[in-house]
């Protein structure tokens, strides 16, 4: 090396202290040896042996993918990321270029490298930059100065290349934006413009040799030269002939082109280049799988090996937030529902409706909520329409907000059609995070019109298919009334499945009535006195046949009979407990009141009536007729929109489930 050379080295590397301080430390080679490790200790004598770790030196570093084009919230991607690897510690961290918008005169490009070392100086450990055209092109008025913002870069960032040792790795920054130093022009689309000068491969040789006793090198540039298309015509064949010569090359890393990209091994060198950390994603649209996304690569460095993972920005989590009082608040922030201040929009025989809706929204948590409230895609796959489109609210702590629009309906009652619903989607704005939880769908009440008389006079023989919780039918609780006393409960029902602890008609919670099966054994609940009273039979259903059950409680007993056959009795006395929970036909509900432990199998004939309907062995009949006893009676014949109509005086229609179907009985 020539005195002159040298010097410049020393100039370069005192401009660039301020980073680079302490990444040069100890020798070239960093491996020790260590003692066998230990074995693992336990006061099992008789388990399997396992084996120790094995004690190997290693670190990682972290690599940021271009910030540009996403101004100004790029710059909010980029503290997360900052964020996020302050949580994972990494020994130092590289970037790939592009660091600021550029293409300005000085006063503003200075601006913003203001702006971006604030946010990374942020960082715990030590990070690097590398130039890009961005961070270097000049536009303005007035002409651009020699080498366009290359000393502007050079005195608030660092050289335009260099390289450093870290433990048993070596790091070359190389600058892909020299273009021709003769007549200042600087672009990346044309060959005779990607030249990498003599001045620059004759340092990059320097680099080479001064790590040559390194485990790894790894090298960083922002315009991966070797992907061709507009970089056809470089130099870089010349660079990536020195670089597998020296042997002990790993990776080259570059951005540039917003998207993941991985080009394989080249003569042992792995070459990557980047997406976006905080940068333009191609056509605003984030698709992580096609490796358009904000993320940055982890490089694990290990003495014969190295691994390159990447994670998306804001994946990165800390569980010291995880405290009792914040998973309160998230709570609260999920409990947010709308409460209907507006009458039930009513569904008239012919499928038509139309009516206006209010909604209260109420925020009970500590911190701010955003809420974004549309119509359910079901709903408008049913023929609802609505004025509501895509409306957006910022929810204060303890602020209550109200929501108002109009839905509606033209005549189809040949259309089954689910309730209308919205779908609610929260963020919740913590001091130092946000949370998006999980949309929700919340159905607007509905209620159907009188039908006509004689409407089930001529109904075709169906019966309900149940084949998960999605398939029950939902029964209101303040759309029926069963009195304190006596009751009966009866359906028919087909079991096609009998593997589990099932419900086939529950409104239970510690409270009301229940027919259960526990692997097609049937039970009988009731809750009195402050307990469960139990009738359950002997013998499981038989599978896919059709089976008459009926429950009696008379005061004195519960009693379950099976195919008009007593098979058990259990004394009982007491009151029974209410709740305000539905009644599942096919599923129990839960403690929320939604669909759970459904069986598999078909349901015809459901019928409740107060009194004992029956007090000893009878023929159970095919279809039930309603009576001055009958409470509620679903033949699951006919439905009109999203109600399965209820041939009782209450009137109780179920509401179907989004996989509710009906089907005929065989």
């Amino acid at each position: 090396m020539n005195l002159v050379t040298r010097l410049s080295l020393i100039v370069a590397t005192t401009l660039f202290l301020p980073l680079i301080a302490s990444a040069h430390e100890g020798a070239a080679d960093h491996r020790h040896d260590h003692d066998r490790p230990p074995s693992v200790l336990t006061t099992r004598s008789a388990a399997k042996v396992i084996a120790p770790s094995v004690a190997e030196d290693g670190f990682q570093f972290i690599v940021y993918g271009d910030r540009t084009g996403g101004v100004p919230a790029g710059l909010k991607v980029l503290e997360q990321a900052v964020a996020d690897t302050n949580l994972l510690d990494p020994d130092l961290v590289m970037t790939v270029g592009d660091l600021i918008q550029g293409y300005n005169e000085t006063p503003e490009w200075l601006e913003q490298a203001d702006e971006y070392k604030q946010i990374m100086n942020r960082l715990k450990m030590r990070w690097f930059p590398v130039a890009g055209n961005h961070d270097i092109y000049w536009r303005g008025d007035n002409p651009a100065p020699p080498g366009h913002h290359e000393s502007n870069y050079e005195n608030h960032f660092g050289p335009l290349w260099y390289s450093f040792r870290h433990k048993n790795a070596g790091f070359i920054v190389l600058y892909s934006d020299e273009g021709d130093p003769a007549t200042n022009l600087k672009a990346f689309n044309a060959g005779r413009l990607q030249q990498m000068s003599q001045q620059q491969l004759d340092f990059l040789d320097q680099a080479l040799k001064d790590l040559s006793g390194q485990d790894h090198v790894f090298v960083f540039l922002h315009h991966p030269r070797w992907i061709g298309g507009g970089y056809t015509g470089s130099n870089w064949d010349t660079v990536h002939q020195r670089l597998a010569d020296a042997g002990n090359v790993s990776a080259v890393f570059a951005g540039h082109i917003h998207k993941m990209r991985y080009d394989g091994v080249k003569d042992g060198i792995e070459y990557y280049a980047l997406a976006t950390t905080g940068g333009h994603i191609p056509n605003d649209l984030p698709i992580p799988g096609a490796g358009h996304l904000h993320h940055f690569n982890v490089v694990t460095v290990r003495p014969k090996r190295i691994t390159v993972s990447s994670l998306p920005v804001g994946a990165v989590f800390d569980p010291k937030q995880f405290t009792p009082e914040f998973l309160k608040e998230i709570e609260r922030a999920q409990s947010i529902r709308p409460k209907q201040l507006s009458d039930d929009v009513m569904l008239s025989f012919d499928g038509s409706a139309n009516g206006v809706v209010k909604l209260q929204l109420d925020n009970p948590a500590e911190h701010p909520v955003e809420l974004t409230i549309l119509m359910a895609r079901q709903s408008l796959e049913s023929q609802w329409s609505s004025t509501l489109d895509h409306q957006h609210l910022a929810l204060q702590s303890g602020e209550t907000k109200t929501v108002e629009f109009v839905i509606r309906r033209g005549p189809n009652a040949g259309v089954a059609t689910s309730n209308p619903a919205v779908t609610i989607a929260k963020r919740y704005l913590g001091e130092n995070v946000a949370v998006d939880l999980p949309e929700a769908e919340f159905p607007i009440g509905l209620q159907l019109s009188e039908v006509p008389a004689d409407f089930f006079a001529s109904s075709p023989n169906q019966s309900l298919l149940v084949s998960d919780e999605a398939s029950a039918i939902a029964i209101r609780d303040d759309a029926f009334e069963l009195p304190s006393g006596p009751f009966t409960i009866e359906t028919w029902i087909k079991p096609t499945r009998q593997d589990g602890f099932d419900a086939i008609i529950a409104k239970t919670q510690s409270s009301e009535y229940a027919f259960f099966s526990d692997h097609g054994i049937v039970q009988f609940d009731v809750h009195l006195g402050g307990r469960y009273v139990s009738a359950i039979s002997q013998d499981a259903l038989p599978l896919n046949q059709w089976s008459h059950l009926a429950g009696v409680y008379d005061g004195n007993n519960v009693i379950l009979y099976i195919n008009g056959k007593r098979v058990a009795s259990k004394p009982a006395k007491g009151k029974r407990k209410p709740n305000a929970l539905p009644l599942f036909l096919g599923a129990d509900p839960d403690h929320a009141g939604n669909p759970t432990r459904s069986f598999t199998g078909q349901l015809d004939e459901f019928r409740l009536s107060t009194g004992v309907r029956y007090d000893d062995d009878f023929t159970p009949t095919k279809r039930h007729e309603p009576d001055a006893t009958t409470v509620l009676l679903h033949h699951f014949d006919r439905t009109v929109g999203p109600f399965l109509l209820d041939h009782s005086a209450s009137a109780a229609n179920g509401l179907l489930g989004q996989t509710s179907k009906l089907v005929p009985v065989q």
